[in-house]
């Protein structure tokens, strides 16, 4: 069968290759591969910025955002041939610690986890794979089209149900919410705030076209400009930075309202020097008891809170955020820059 691999840390080798077809254990589900999604993880690893293979493999197979079809399940799967599913990335460490021993293996302690076209285990960017039952979430048929888009969900699933968790430290009742980026964390982040009945305020660089459009057909507002223009008028009581741009950051952790709490979700690059007046932010988090945190990955309970999310989500809208995709054969295709209007690109298998 073919499939998309990269040999971890060489730059431009990423090819569409034979590989060997998968033979299913006992006690796995096999799985006709549909469609991966592509994001700026896949993109690193290709530039050789990070990955690495399995153990007794030169090459990896990419892809983490995925979407198939049930070829196959072992008996008390609750899983049939023809089920539409998707594969929960990470996987806890071989001597669990005590996140991973609990099913917390997204907060994983010792970083001795595995993950799935990441870190030494094969994605899902192949014809066909295999996966235990437990690490699969069964999606509504109705997902067909987008089911790719549970992986980038989960992440913001985590995301909001980490905000509740630090919120419930004393009384907070939310109205406003800032989103920074309207890359697919940044929208998946407004359609949680949305669908939590809050104020949502997406901010981007883009001053037209389709970001502006899905911010609004959410009921949203849409601004360009800095942080603190929209911040100071807005008043967010979250603030979820979906850039990883480092001013961009640090406005979001100064601009906020009292007793805010700042996520953030995207991963900046290292080597950016910035002045900053730390001792001005340090006094805001400080008298205002706000609060930031890091967010990253899921487990298997925000796989299935963003399954039902997506599933209550305008399914046209969902549609519209894969703004191209390609054939496996075409795959290096998603991978080439200039193509100012993507949101979420995708390769079909």
């Amino acid at each position: 069968m073919r499939a998309l691999t990269v040999l971890p840390g060489k730059a431009d080798s990423l090819q569409v290759a034979e590989v060997p077809d998968p033979q299913p254990g006992p006690d796995q589900v096999l799985v006709q591969g549909l469609a991966v999604g592509v994001c700026g993880t896949d993109r690193e690893i290709a530039a050789a910025e990070y990955g690495q293979a399995p153990p007794g493999q030169d090459r990896l197979v990419l892809g983490h955002e995925s979407l198939g079809r049930v070829v196959s399940a072992p008996p008390g799967a609750g899983l049939a041939a023809g089920d539409l599913v998707v594969g929960v990335v990470r996987r806890p460490d071989p001597e669990p610690c005590g996140a991973c021993a609990r099913g917390e293996f997204d907060m994983c302690r010792n970083g001795r986890y595995t993950e799935r076209g990441i870190k030494q285990l094969d994605g899902f960017a192949s014809q066909y794979w295999t996966i235990e039952p437990q690490y699969t979430v069964r999606l509504d048929p109705r997902l067909g089209a987008v089911g790719m888009l549970l992986e980038p969900a989960s992440v913001l699933a985590k995301a909001w149900e980490q905000i509740e968790r630090i919120a419930s430290r004393a009384w907070w009742d939310p109205q406003r919410v800032l989103v920074t980026g309207a890359g697919p964390i940044g929208l998946m982040a407004a359609l949680f705030s949305v669908q939590r009945g809050l104020e949502t305020h997406v901010l981007d660089q883009v001053e037209a076209g389709l970001k502006p459009r899905l911010v609004r057909e959410l009921g949203a507002h849409y601004h360009t400009g800095g942080v603190e223009d929209v911040a100071r008028s807005a008043m967010p009581d979250v603030v979820i930075e979906a850039t990883g741009v480092p001013s961009v950051v640090f406005d979001a952790l100064r601009y906020n309202a009292a007793a805010g709490i700042v996520c953030l979700t995207g991963v900046s690059a290292s080597g950016r020097a910035l002045t900053i007046d730390a001792g001005a932010i340090n006094r805001e988090i400080v008298l205002q008891n706000d609060v930031v945190f890091g967010s990253v990955n899921a487990n298997l309970r925000h796989y299935q809170d963003a399954a039902r999310a997506l599933q209550h989500a305008d399914a046209g809208w969902l549609e519209r955020l894969v703004t191209r995709r390609v054939p496996l054969e075409r795959a290096l295709e998603a991978f080439e820059p200039g193509h100012p209007d993507d949101v979420k690109v995708v390769i079909e298998l």
